[in-house]
């Protein structure tokens, strides 16, 4: 066996399990979730009417590229979205991919040398669970920068060492992040963009939550956008990362799309041949109708939007915690430690959360994430709304 997977930690949700394991909860309370991270909102009818329409469509093989029409619409989406001055090239610089999480673990196996030297791979901390794995499973080690209050939850890149940066062959940022909900600004991105280019490693950022934002007027930035507004027209060292599943409500059609430098999608796209991970049609047919459409992302945003506001209200005073920019997530900073929090928490009110230390590493500095948990806030809004008041009662009784 690969000797490799022996590195790999148990997934946030083994732990979970483990830790809820021989509780029994109030039965006279429902059971809220609010520990994964899966959109409930109904998706969009027209996207499954493409679906269902097109399943004779189940006889062809799709190619790994993925239709013409569907890069068409890729690159169009992103063009718009983050005004690019120079237009991507939906034959060179855009890739359908089936959902981010495959995305982002594949890609590491295709970029990573590892023949190099004690090569890196830099990401957050916290972070998504798979970029870890992807630098393990890629002959590669990982290295965490600690988010943190003092940081606004976004590491400072300019004070990693020089040595860490020669080592660095892949740099995972998430923006807005999971599970903070901070955004990164243009002059960060184009920080790392000058490090990319001064040490020679690759930026996948990931952006799955970009469409998930408070304020109309101002979207988050996204890592092309920061290329673009530099008069680079070759996004080179730069992929982002993006998927249907939380802007559009669709994380079981399994859609979303890197986009970018094309030298990297070139090899990147070689991997996947073999990889054996091209998307059905029906789905890339759908798919081209949720990115072809608006009207329904707005509608979740402002669904989102009504249930920060009726949550954080309730919980106003009671845990330290703010209204992130982007995202569906809160971060509250806690009296107690995030496990025993979310122990007591199902025990007591049978509301499952997941603590923040399940999503980080500890470093030097200790676990930045040990005095959190992370509230998924994706159940009903009724939902949300009583989960607050449980907790709020939990908490005036620590």
């Amino acid at each position: 066996m690969n000797s490799e997977l022996e590195q790999l930690h148990p997934y946030p949700f083994e732990k979970l399990a483990a830790l809820k394991a021989g509780i029994t909860p109030p039965a006279a309370l429902e059971h809220i979730a609010l520990s994964i991270g899966e959109p409930k909102h109904l998706p969009p009818a027209f996207v499954l009417e493409a679906l269902s329409d097109n399943l004779d469509r189940l006889a062809n093989y799709p190619a790994t590229k993925g239709l013409p029409e569907l890069r068409n619409s890729i690159a169009e989406w992103a063009n718009q979205r983050f005004n690019l001055a120079h237009k991507l090239n939906p034959e060179t610089q855009a890739l359908p991919v089936n959902g981010t999480r495959e995305a982002l673990f594949s890609f590491a196996q295709a970029v990573v040398d590892r023949n190099a030297c004690t090569p890196l791979v830099v990401c957050p901390n916290p972070f998504y669970q798979i970029y870890e794995g992807a630098a393990f499973l890629a002959g590669a080690t990982p290295y965490f920068l600690n988010c943190t209050p003092a940081n606004n939850f976004i590491p400072d890149f300019a004070a990693v060492p020089a040595a860490i940066w020669q080592q660095c062959q892949l740099l995972y940022i998430c923006s807005p992040g999971n599970p903070t909900g901070a955004v990164m600004s243009l002059e960060q991105l184009q920080l790392l963009i000058e490090l990319a280019d001064r040490y020679d490693f690759v930026i996948a950022s990931d952006e799955c939550y970009s469409e998930l934002y408070q304020h109309e007027a101002t979207p988050p930035a996204g890592l092309l956008q920061a290329c673009s507004d530099m008069g680079r027209n070759d996004y080179r060292r730069c992929v982002v990362f993006h998927s249907l599943s939380k802007r559009s409500n669709l994380p079981g059609l399994r859609s979303g799309f890197v986009a970018g430098d094309a030298e990297t999608l070139s090899k990147f796209l070689q991997y996947r041949t073999y990889h054996g991970c091209a998307m059905p049609v029906p789905t890339q047919l759908a798919s081209i109708a949720a990115w072809q459409d608006e009207a329904h992302v707005l509608e979740n945003r402002d669904a989102y939007r009504a249930k920060f506001d009726a949550v954080l209200d309730i919980l106003d005073g009671c845990l330290e915690l703010e209204r992130p920019a982007a995202g569906f997530y809160l971060w509250p900073k806690l009296p107690i430690k995030g496990e025993e929090f979310a122990q007591r928490l199902f025990a007591e009110q049978n509301i499952t959360v997941l603590p923040g230390a399940y999503l980080a590493r500890d470093t030097e500095a200790g676990n930045p994430a040990e005095y959190y948990v992370r509230l998924a806030l994706v159940a009903t809004k009724a939902e949300c709304v009583e989960a607050a008041h449980r907790i709020r009662a939990f908490v005036s009784n620590l």
